[in-house]
């Protein structure tokens, strides 16, 4: 079993689904809503987890009933939650609309997750005893750096979601040894719209790169292989959220076993193909055996979801 710490935000997702999503100054009347426990770090803990990594959380929720619902998703997914912090105030929020499609548009409000400024000594020696530091941009900058140079000082595998995209400092980029941004992410990073020419300009700052495509699949590039492109499955999306973090979770699990990285990514695609025929972020994600069934017969996968 491959080991996993999270160093990441968790909010409280506040979920209206709608026909469409409302244009600027409009109102829509929408179908139904929802609280469903999110936030990328927490997303990534819990898709690692069903997809059968052991998996520790670093970060905060508030102390306010959103807060604890949050820790108990997480220790009832598996997730050790030992080094998850209380912070006084609100729980981290992210405000979604999702439309008929399965498109959402997502406002974050971080709350908790912007008291993670710096690693305790508690925290280093966790990441310490991890295969694999996963990490996304949804805490404080500063943090995100330290637990990435933390776990190359430690020899522990550093993958990176850019998300929120931003500017990524130098000493990030050097400390990342696997980048997965989506395609408007990696465009937003290079300035290059084209996923194949982003990928190869992102080579010049971290060894490897997935750009994730959507419905088109993946893309894997390093700096000593050809780039290899896998497929997604078709399925009917009903819902999208969390579907990025589902494939980092899954991928980083499959890595983590010694799956090769084209073999690794179809995986993560089938776990990612089965979330989004769900509804909601952490409660749409897959289990092992889900993922296997799916990875295997892929076929079987599309047909169900026609």
């Amino acid at each position: 079993m491959t080991s996993i710490v999270v160093l990441g935000s968790t909010n409280m997702d506040l979920v209206a689904y709608v026909p469409r999503a409302p244009a600027l100054g409009e109102t829509v009347t929408g179908r139904s809503f929802r609280t469903i426990p999110g936030g990328k770090g927490a997303n990534q803990a819990v898709a690692a987890a069903r997809a059968g990594a052991e998996v520790a959380m670093i970060g905060a929720v508030g102390a306010d009933d959103f807060g604890a619902r949050l820790r108990a998703t997480l220790e009832h997914c598996a997730v050790d939650t030992d080094l998850l912090r209380t912070a006084e105030g609100s729980s981290g929020t992210a405000h979604i609309v999702v439309d008929d499609e399965g498109g959402n548009a997502i406002v974050v409000v971080p709350g908790a997750n912007g008291t993670v400024t710096s690693l305790s000594h508690g925290d280093e020696a966790l990441i310490g005893t991890a295969d694999t530091l996963l990490l996304q941009l949804e805490l404080p900058l500063p943090v995100v750096v330290e637990g990435a140079v933390t776990a190359r000082r430690l020899g522990v595998r550093t993958i990176l979601t850019p998300a929120p995209a931003q500017p990524l400092p130098p000493e990030l980029l050097a400390a990342t040894d696997l980048l997965v941004p989506n395609e408007h992410e990696a465009a937003a990073l290079t300035g290059l719209a084209d996923p194949r020419a982003a990928a190869r300009a992102l080579l010049r700052f971290v060894p490897e790169v997935v750009i994730t495509l959507g419905a088109a699949g993946g893309l894997y590039a390093a700096r000593d292989a050809e780039p290899v492109t896998v497929p997604a499955p078709r399925v009917r999306a009903v819902d999208t959220t969390a579907a990025g973090d589902t494939f980092v979770g899954a991928l980083a699990v499959a890595l983590g076993e010694g799956r090769p990285a084209p073999e690794a990514l179809a995986w993560a695609q089938a776990a990612a193909a089965l979330s989004v025929q769900r509804q909601g972020a952490s409660t749409s994600m897959p289990y092992r055996v889900e993922i296997e069934a799916a990875f295997l017969s892929p076929d079987t996968l599309e047909a169900d979801s026609a």
